[in-house]
């Protein structure tokens, strides 16, 4: 069962820090529209659907944030001032290279005398430099804002947000939207308050269909953004079909279509016009190369020349 992206809204409270975001939104984008800079709105991570009010428990999928982590530091890179609305403790541009133990394995400790200090390997040094230097030039300029969600009902809150700020940036605006957003949620009034008991036995959950929220983004919210969404299958034979079919039913711009098994080696962008297969060799995949770069470098060509067909600068 399904409803109305209204009815969604009409259901489902705005989360309790949504007016300091809306503001931090509205402040950004205003001061980069003035610049006269390009926006990108990247959305990254995956949502959860809580099974209690209280949430101890809750469905998530695999999503960890890495393309959209990823693609946001090249965007950087190419001129663009960055939302980057993001799960919470997903992997976010620039500290994505250091994530886990790879932060610890470039550190050594030093003891002398009654002293002892922590540093930087000397090997490690030339791999954390560049990229440190990328995210501080970033952070001084104003040019990335972190928004953050957990639940899917905290995504369409920002998410239509985020549009109603880039509304007024008119064909200057990107949605670069690669989150990982269930498909299904629980109705507020269908969920417990506190956590449920095992002594209950086991749980009977009735999951309802999460309204698609690109009909309205795209005809109402931004008509005259740049949109990108993602198609991810398991099953070849479906991948560029459906994509295909969602260009054809949203009239956006682009789909990106991956392949969960080959997802960091290859993607299809999908374009009203054409497929273009971008597809890194061995080589590059064991170089630790992102299939992101050529990703953003096409998106940008595209949106540049959607730019000047409106007339825009």
């Amino acid at each position: 069962m399904s409803g109305s992206w209204e009815e969604f809204f009409a259901t489902h409270l705005p989360p309790t820090d949504f007016e300091d975001n809306r503001s931090l939104l509205k402040e950004f984008c205003e001061r980069h529209d003035r610049q006269g800079h390009k926006i990108v709105l990247v959305t990254s991570g995956g949502t959860t659907v809580p099974l209690e009010h209280n949430t101890v428990r809750f469905v998530d999928n695999f999503s960890a944030g890495k393309r959209g982590a990823a693609s946001a530091e090249y965007f950087l890179e190419q001129g663009y001032a960055v939302i980057f609305m993001h799960r919470q403790k997903s992997l976010e541009p620039f500290t994505r290279h250091f994530n886990g133990p790879k932060l610890l394995d470039m550190l050594e400790i030093q003891e002398q005398a009654n002293n002892t200090t922590i540093r930087v390997k000397q090997d490690s040094v030339f791999a954390l430099a560049p990229v440190l230097s990328r995210y501080q030039a970033a952070h001084a300029a104003g040019a990335i804002l972190h928004i953050a969600f957990t639940t899917v009902s905290e995504y369409f809150w920002l998410l239509r947000a985020a549009c109603e700020v880039l509304a007024k940036s008119g064909p200057r605006a990107l949605l670069y939207l690669a989150a990982a957003v269930s498909d299904f949620y629980i109705p507020k009034d269908s969920i417990p308050t506190h956590k449920m008991q095992s002594e209950s036995g086991a749980p009977v959950i009735h999951l309802h269909l999460v309204p698609k929220m690109l009909a309205p983004l795209v005809n109402l919210w931004v008509p005259n953004a740049f949109v990108i969404s993602f198609k991810l299958e398991t099953d070849e034979n479906l991948l560029i079909p459906k994509a295909r079919a969602a260009l054809e039913k949203y009239k956006h711009k682009v789909v990106i279509a991956n392949m969960l098994q080959t997802r960091h080696q290859r993607v299809v962008v999908v374009t009203k016009e054409a497929n273009q297969e971008i597809v890194l060799t061995r080589e590059e995949v064991h170089a630790g190369v992102d299939i992101e770069a050529p990703i953003v470098e096409e998106i940008i060509r595209l949106h540049g020349a959607h730019v000047t067909s409106r007339g825009a600068r």
